[in-house]
């Protein structure tokens, strides 16, 4: 039976480790025979939600102590180049699509939509990829954004098909909640929260050891495989 799970988490830092942890009790193992890393092996979640109550919190990334002796997943100056791959279509000659390519004209339309018309609609939906997306090599893994203004806050209900947890989901949530300021910002509301949901949250085994000496739960997994 599928074991879905949920996570009520303060800031996104908190988010991410409390995933990390749970991951490497609650997550099942497969090898991978389609898509990213084929081959290879991934340790995942079989369904999570997880509400995310102060994701305007700083600092937006995880900071791993140095006692640990391991890099942090994510740097300031990576997520300063992926904020424009979200919110803007330009796209690389080697790169099949960006979120931005979707998005763009999305962020406007809802910014418009909210001003226009008021706060009270369930129309204000961005969705990622098309029925095209199927046949790429990698469909993208972030497939919608919805959003909600309540008590004059905007929040967002997001879902992706597929999350590397390790680096892609922090860098994809800081992204995604920096949006969500610029956008409530432009509406002239104020910011609020997030709620995330995925069925393919997952760690690479390359990952595992790092994840277990993150979490102190150092040689657990790694000993199953």
């Amino acid at each position: 039976m599928l074991n879905p799970q949920v996570i009520e988490a303060r800031d996104l830092p908190d988010a991410w480790f409390q995933c990390l942890d749970l991951i490497l009790d609650q997550g099942h193992t497969y090898v991978i025979t389609r898509g990213s890393y084929k081959g290879q092996k991934r340790l995942e979640l079989d369904y999570i939600t997880i509400h995310i109550k102060y994701p305007n919190s700083r600092p937006l990334l995880p900071d791993i102590p140095h006692s640990l002796g391991i890099p942090n997943p994510v740097s300031e100056e990576y997520l300063e180049e992926y904020l424009p791959y979200l919110m803007t279509s330009v796209k690389n000659p080697n790169e099949e699509y960006t979120y931005g390519q979707y998005l763009e004209h999305q962020i406007n339309q809802i910014i418009k939509m909210y001003k226009n018309d008021g706060y009270n609609t369930n129309q204000a939906y961005m969705t990622i990829g098309d029925d095209k997306s199927i046949y790429l090599k990698d469909p993208p893994c972030l497939r919608g954004i919805d959003t909600r203004i309540d008590n004059n806050k905007l929040h967002f209900f997001v879902y992706f098909r597929s999350n590397d947890l390790w680096n892609g989901f922090p860098a994809n949530l800081a992204a995604i909640q920096l949006l969500k300021e610029y956008m409530a910002l432009n509406i002239g509301v104020e910011d609020g929260e997030i709620i995330y949901s995925s069925k393919g949250l997952h760690i690479y085994d390359y990952i595992w050891e790092l994840a277990e000496i993150r979490t102190g739960k150092k040689g657990n997994l790694l000993k199953s495989w």
